[in-house]
């Protein structure tokens, strides 16, 4: 049985660099799903460590910051693009366009097969990141993006006062 999902998709700066972002977005919407968020990141290193937590002690972590931030290909591709689709069974529908992490082993009609390598520093350059499970996907998300930001109320929310305005956060 199929299940309601929501999902974050980043377009990493390779995807930019390569002018993919219409073919992937194209092959996205293969999954039919719905896009609720959307926009343009500029990834500071407090982002890519939250991110990549899981990766910050690796001693390839300054790399894989360098490349996710953009700056390995200069300061006009220093952003990606990033995205919350929901419907249902989406983490699994997008992963499976998306290909296997590594594009080395992804499927070669995959987005990863057919766009990303394993650059000079060992570092895959895979175009597009997808949450990998419900979890993570709430996690990624509400790291991502703030409610606001997102087109229906998909977590629960609080009402806090910052500088005497009211403000909606994540729970």
């Amino acid at each position: 049985m199929s299940k309601h999902q929501y999902t974050l998709i980043i377009l990493k700066p390779d995807a930019l660099v390569k002018s993919l972002t219409g073919n992937i977005l194209t092959r996205l919407s293969e999954a039919r799903l719905r896009i609720i968020a959307a926009k343009v990141v500029k990834v500071s290193r407090e982002l890519a460590e939250k991110h990549y937590s899981h990766l910050v002690d690796k001693p390839f972590f300054s790399d894989l910051y360098e490349y996710f931030s953009g700056k390995t290909y200069g300061k006009e591709y220093e952003r990606v693009l990033a995205f919350v689709y929901e419907g249902e069974d989406a983490i699994n529908r997008v992963r499976k366009i998306a290909g296997s992490t590594n594009p080395l082993e992804a499927d070669p009609i995959s987005i990863r097969g057919a766009y990303g390598r394993i650059n000079k520093k060992n570092i895959m350059e895979n175009v597009i990141h997808c949450s990998d499970s419900e979890q993570s996907a709430e996690k990624e998300i509400k790291l991502w993006f703030s409610p606001n930001e997102i087109i229906e109320e998909i977590y629960p929310t609080k009402i806090v006062i910052k500088n005497n305005f009211e403000v909606r956060e994540w729970v």
